[in-house]
């Protein structure tokens, strides 16, 4: 005979799988009697569950509509780090779930075991978040966009530029990219015919126009949906775009940058390349020069003239 409470969770996975049970065929599958099986339903509803049974000999189980969600079974890791991500939650970037992930927190750090609760506490009590804050945006339009994504279906949205300037587009969503600071939705643009990312907190989703548009998912750019989106958010806003090749390990390079600054891309064991943008050419070189590390200017021209410029300037300051 399975334990009581491994046994009730069996009858919560039997009463979701198909839409009624009669109490006979429940006790066979748990081996138990009907009145065990009627023990356990009282158990369920003691737990929220809505349990409706039939009256009569041909009477039955079934799980009623607006059942409360199951209850979670964590362990110590996975309990600290649900805590930890709500609270992250709470001061996010999509709005709307603030108030909601405050209530499961609170929930969830009533109930943790003692033994957890310092740990919770040290984290909350000892750190405080440095992260630049992103633009917030709306759940729904998240939530929509993920749901056409998923669903192969295609959206219509209105598009405010970074001059206020907005568009109206007709996409292909493929995936939603969160760099940490902002989302960012990587679609297929049917009138450009090409890729386009866009950056979430400006998307006002349109109503559909009629029956949803169903289409065939194509492959993310370089097969990396993630990877595209970063190597234009490091360099599409900027005015020049540049590409440096160091003599060092990839490692060495990224270890200094961030994902949304720049793309570093190894060459060999020893050198690699770095992909960024800059609206100053003077601020990237001290940027550059900042890393300690022998580097070559690829491109822009612009960038390679200031570097000489600069070397004659710095070699005359030097003479005796």
């Amino acid at each position: 005979m399975l334990e009581t409470s491994v046994r009730v969770l069996r009858l919560l996975s039997l009463l979701q799988q198909r839409r009624e049970w009669p109490g006979a065929e429940l006790a066979e599958r748990l081996a138990v009697t009907g009145r065990t099986v009627r023990n356990d339903v009282d158990r369920l509803r003691q737990l929220g569950y809505q349990v409706d049974a039939g009256t009569g000999p041909g009477g039955g189980y079934r799980l009623g509509s607006g059942s409360a969600l199951p209850p979670l079974v964590l362990d110590d890791d996975e309990a600290v780090a649900v805590a930890v991500g709500l609270r992250a939650a709470a001061a996010g970037t999509v709005a709307g779930i603030e108030e909601a992930s405050l209530r499961a927190l609170t929930k969830l750090e009533r109930t943790l075991p003692k033994r957890l609760r310092p740990q919770v506490d040290a984290l909350k009590n000892a750190t405080v978040s440095a992260a630049a804050g992103g633009p917030v945006v709306d759940r729904d339009t998240l939530t929509r966009l993920a749901a056409a994504a998923h669903g192969h279906e295609r959206v219509r949205f209105t598009y405010a530029a970074h001059s206020g300037a907005a568009t109206e587009r007709d996409v292909e969503p493929h995936t939603l990219v969160y760099t940490g600071r902002r989302w960012y939705l990587l679609a297929w643009d049917t009138a450009r015919g090409d890729w386009r990312t866009f950056r979430a907190d400006r998307i006002t989703v349109l109503p559909p126009g009629g029956p949803p548009q169903r289409f065939v998912p194509r492959e993310a750019p370089g097969g990396d949906a993630a990877a595209h989106v970063l190597r234009g958010v490091a360099t599409a806003p900027f005015r020049y775009r540049a590409r440096v090749r160091f003599a060092a390990p990839a490692a060495v390079v990224a270890e200094r940058t961030t994902p949304t600054s720049s793309r570093v891309t190894a060459l060999t064991a020893d050198s690699c390349e770095m992909e960024t943008g800059t609206d100053s050419l003077t601020d990237l070189i001290t940027y550059l020069t900042g890393f300690d590390v022998p580097f070559t200017a690829v491109e822009p021209p612009e960038l390679r003239d200031l570097l000489r410029t600069l070397a004659e300037r710095y070699r005359a300051a030097a003479a005796p």
